[in-house]
Formats: C-alpha cells, structure tokens, sequence
C-alpha cells in the first residue's frame, strides 16, 4: 500500500450509515461506524421482519466484509480505532458488533449518551455496547497512532458532544467534519474546528452535504420565537416532538414552557438520558427535579430497571392527572407513544408540534401517515418547528473556500453528484465510491 488511503464503506450516496476507513503505513483507524438506515428499510420492517444475525447484515451489505473487524470472527483485532464523531446511531450503532479490543475514541458526552442508550435498550441483538473500550476526550486532544497523530475539535450539531477530526501523518492531513452547523446554537465551535482545519492544509477535506435540497435557514433563537408565539395561542394540551438526544431543542421548549406558563413534562427515556448528560457541567442542564420539569408515567404495569430508578427517585404524573391539566402542560411524546392520548384524551384546540427531522424513505412516510390518522382522530392540527443539524449549502462554500483543501469527498449525501457541480468551479471534488481506495 502507497502512502495515505481513504475507503468509504458507509455513507456514500446516503444520509447516514458513515464509515470511513484511513489507512496509513499500517494503522487502520475508522471515523465513524454508523448503521444505514436508508439500506436497512430497503431489507427490513421491524419489528416483524428484523435482522436476526451478522450473517444476513453482511449478505445485505449493511455491515461491510472486513476481516479483523467483529466479535464474531476469530483472531486478533486487525483495525486500531474508531473515532465517533457523535452519537447518533446513523455515525455510532454498529461499533456494537466490532471486537471489544479495538479502542472507541469519543467525547465524554458521547459515551454517556451511548451506555445511556444501551441501558434503555437492553442487549439487544444490534444495540449491544456492553465491554466497549470507549477512550474520551475534549477539543485539542491528540491521540498518535503509529505515524498518524488525530485532533478532535469541536463542532455544533443537533446533539451534544459533536465532534470533527484532523488526521494528522508525514504524508499529509486529513480532515472529517462529521456533522455540523453554523446556524445552531454553537457557530463558535464549528468555526473552531474549520480554523483548526486551515491550518493543516488538509490533502482531503470530507465533508458532510445532508441539505443540498429543501434547505432553510432558521436559527434556535428564531424557533423559540416561533414556538412562544405559537404556543401562547393554544388552549388545550402541546404535544411535541423532539429527539431524546437534542439538548438545545430541550432548552429550548424548557424555556417556553416558563414563558408560556406550563410545565414541560418529559417521558420516562427523556428523563433518563436527561439525568445522565447533567453530570456533564458544561451541558448546563437543569435538575429533574426542576420545578419548570414534570415526569410523565406511562399506563403499563410492567417497568424496566432504569424506568424503576427514575420512578423511585422523581415524582411522576399519569394520565388523568395530565389530562386535567392540559392547558398547563407541554407534553413531550414521539408517534410510537399515541397510545397514551386514549388515555389523556386531548381537549379541542389541543395541538401537536413536530420538531425533528421529516420522514425518509417508503417505511417512515407510512408511519407518517399513521400518525396524521392519529391526529386527525383527536383533533389535532399539526405545525412544524424545526431547525436542521446540518450545515447548508452556501455555509458548505463558505468553509471550504477558508480550508482550500486539494481534494473535496461529500459523505452523508444523497445527491453528490449535485454537491459536485455545486462547488466544482473552485475545488476538486471526489464522489466517492463504496469501497474503493483512494489515494490522498
């Protein structure tokens, strides 16, 4: 093998499933190890047709074929790392399948939110993050591996804990942004990382190109504006949508709760994970027991251990309770919770707010459907508040012309092809092909 190598085994032509392999005078490192969602509705429809072994995720090309790699096979370890960039499981699932002596390298808020969610979700068969060597660090860490030196720097993303990589060798550096934004919150962090990135004058810049259609340009502070004004309008109870990992959104309907005079009441999960990140003092995360904050217990008799340990620490409401005070509440439940609302039983002029990303692909858009059943059965309308975790098209323009890489990959990309002619005019762009090397 001559010198630097870069191979794009997930995220080529797709939202997710990223990784991404440099190979470099023996070392082999991943950035990112993520599921292919987008492939797996191709082949799957849980949870009646599920995956049932490694077998039939390495036939359907959903784990790649690589020798040295997984749990199940024998032998040494024959890779040196994985570097997360965060924790969504489209960049982290399938790091559950590698051998347990490979290092997974991420920030310290990233293994939280990880063992948090492998504890939500019990051993499961593909979420199994038990025995992990996870190694964390913070922004200007460098870990060397043989001749390669890597750098984590910081960048704003619709989770916490987000990261890019400078690869740092004799031969050259490459730089990953994972996902990132310059419209959230943090802009200052992504700029941190694209400052970091100049300097190296990268040979490869792989960079993430998720909104090259349906972009909009919508900041935080600008949704909860929305949010308040929409929200000091309805009678009856707020339903909102939002991922369990999104600490800004959180924050986010936190504050317009108060301002609005209602309490943000939170699913047993929310609360979970929730407990878990505020022993992270740079999230700035307030208390469960936060007089803004109320626990809602789901209608079953039957509780997990974690569910068990939040029950027994917080006070909870149930149904009838919440559903008499439906004015005061903003009720944070995702579509595969509804089954709550025949006991809640929404007042008229209750409304839901979808505050996550759209529905993708033939199976989501099915379940989107359903939920639009729902709603229509309890009388309630629908809005849309959203603000994307990713960086947009002029922002991506924007970045490059201050990095000026050589050689440009778009990963995390449905239309690269697009993305190509878009910035071609200033930089060589590579589209990336699965499982091809390249040499940098």
């Amino acid at each position: 093998m001559k010198g630097l190598r870069l191979r794009f085994l997930g995220g080529v032509g797709e939202v997710g499933g990223n990784k991404i392999l440099l190979e470099y005078k023996g070392e082999k490192i991943f950035f990112d190890f993520g599921l292919s969602f987008s492939r797996k509705r191709m082949f799957y429809s849980e949870p009646f047709l599920a995956p049932r072994d490694e077998v039939s995720l390495m036939e359907l090309g959903l784990l790649p074929r690589l020798k040295g790699a997984y749990r199940f096979d024998e032998g040494e370890p024959e890779f040196s790392a994985v570097f997360l960039s965060h924790a969504h499981m489209d960049h982290a699932a399938y790091i559950s399948f590698l051998k347990r002596e490979i290092p997974i390298y991420c920030g310290e808020t990233s293994a939280l939110i990880l063992r948090a969610l492998g504890e939500i979700r019990g051993r499961s068969f593909e979420y199994d993050f038990s025995n992990l060597e996870f190694r964390t660090f913070r922004t200007g860490d460098k870990i060397r591996l043989g001749e390669v030196e890597v750098k984590p720097v910081h960048v704003d993303h619709s989770i916490p804990g987000a990261y890019g990589f400078i690869a740092y060798t004799p031969d050259g550096a490459v730089a990953y942004t994972g996902d990132f934004r310059l419209h959230g919150s943090r802009p200052d962090m992504t700029w941190d990382f694209v400052v970091e990135a100049s300097k190296a004058e990268p040979s490869a810049f792989i960079v993430e190109g998720t909104n090259l259609v349906d972009g909009e340009v919508y900041s935080e502070a600008e949704l909860v504006d929305s949010l308040k004004r929409l929200i000091g309008n309805i009678k009856g109870l707020v339903l909102a949508d939002f991922s369990l990992t999104d600490v800004d959104r959180f924050k986010s309907f936190l504050s317009v709760a108060e301002q609005t005079g209602r309490k943000l009441v939170l699913n047993l999960k929310h609360a979970y994970l929730l407990e878990r990140l505020s022993s992270d003092p740079k999230l700035k995360l307030p208390s469960l027991k936060d007089d803004r904050i109320l626990i809602y217990q789901k209608t079953k008799k039957r509780f997990a251990r974690w569910e068990r340990e939040i029950l027994d620490r917080y006070d909870t409401v149930g149904a009838g309770e919440l559903s008499a005070m439906q004015e005061k509440a903003i009720l944070a439940l995702s579509f595969y919770s509804f089954s709550e609302l025949v006991d809640i039983k929404p007042t008229p002029g209750s409304c839901y707010i979808l505050s996550s990303s759209e529905p993708v692909g033939e199976e989501a858009e099915i379940d989107y459907w359903r939920m639009l059943n729902w709603l229509e059965h309890y009388g309630l309308p629908q809005y849309r508040i959203h603000v994307s975790g990713h960086i947009m098209p002029l922002q991506t323009l924007q970045i490059l012309e201050e990095v000026k890489p050589r050689k440009v990959f778009p990963v995390h990309c449905e239309r690269p092809a697009l993305f190509k002619r878009f910035v071609e005019g200033s930089f060589k762009v590579e589209t990336p092909a699965t499982d091809k090397g390249y040499e940098v």
